[in-house]
């Protein structure tokens, strides 16, 4: 039962990464960027050919974040220079990145249970198990939060922050949009390919076809978290997504706990969605019940 517990809370910890990542361009921005299913990957096949090069797996983690980064930077070309329509351009990067993902690796999928992984190197400096990991995700992910609570503040934040509201009233205060959405796109897949190579050396291999349904996923995080937690603030948004995507592992842990089929992940998955979409209607009912009452 403990194992169940532990393995949920550091997958939600590590997929909160993506859950920012997408919180970015669909709440912030309002750009369906399709990215993260092929940056995700990017970023595992990155750590995990870096690793077995030789390299530090911290470093290795670094320029995951760089290659998520380099993908997010090249949607972004392809929408504001080429003026390809902002759900084409992210399919077309997530195409194009399947290739780059299979060059990079070399091969569909890479080992690294024998290799020196950050885990390995927690383990060295004598913290336990289950302690370790935990803590370094949770140190991650306080050090992106202060970082993003911080950027939301600066002029370059909040010009992002006002592209997705109102366009035209960006491009009136003299600020590019078009530069503001490559930034956006850049640190959303930034943030997923930082998510993909620390779950490639927290699960001891990278392999091609993990990117897929990474999208479902992150929105499925930031939809239950917005529903259940609130989105008050920008900083009170991203406690929350981060607070779904842990409540969304936990759900499908329960669910495999229980004896469903993994097949049935994508519908559990749904129901969550669609649950958390109703949660308000819901409230609003309750309100009107409890005054007419």
């Amino acid at each position: 039962m403990w194992l169940a517990v532990e393995g949920a809370l550091e997958q939600g910890l590590l997929y909160s990464l993506v859950a920012l990542g997408v919180y970015v361009t669909f709440k912030i921005l309002q750009f369906p960027d399709l990215t993260v299913d092929g940056s995700f990957p990017l970023g595992a096949a990155v750590s995990a050919r870096l690793i077995i090069s030789g390299w530090d797996p911290f470093a290795a983690i670094a320029v995951s974040t760089l290659a998520g980064a380099g993908a997010g930077f090249l949607t972004g070309i392809l929408h504001t220079r080429l003026r390809i329509s902002a759900l084409l351009s992210g399919i077309l990067g997530m195409t194009a990145l399947y290739s780059v993902n299979l060059r990079v690796m070399g091969r569909p999928n890479i080992a690294l249970l024998r290799e020196r992984t950050c885990l390995v190197v927690l383990g060295e400096l004598g913290l336990p198990d289950w302690l370790g990991p935990m803590l370094f995700f949770m140190l991650i992910l306080v050090v992106v939060y202060a970082l993003l609570s911080w950027f939301w503040k600066t002029l370059l934040g909040l010009s992002l922050r006002a592209t997705g509201d109102n366009e035209q009233m960006v491009l009136s205060y003299g600020t590019n949009p078009d530069v503001t959405k490559l930034v956006g796109l850049s640190l959303s897949n930034a943030l997923v390919g930082m998510a993909g190579g620390l779950v490639a050396q927290y699960q001891g291999f990278s392999d091609i076809s993990m990117g897929v349904g990474t999208i479902v996923v992150g929105l499925a995080s930031v939809i239950i978290g917005e529903g259940i937690f609130g989105e008050k603030t920008v900083n009170h948004a991203m406690v929350s997504v981060m607070g779904g995507a842990v409540l969304y592992r936990f759900v499908i842990a329960a669910g495999l706990r229980m004896g469903l089929p993994s097949t049935d992940l994508k519908l559990i998955t749904a129901v969550l969605v669609v649950a958390a979409l109703a949660t308000p209607r819901f409230r609003s009912l309750f309100r009107v019940a409890s005054r007419t009452s």
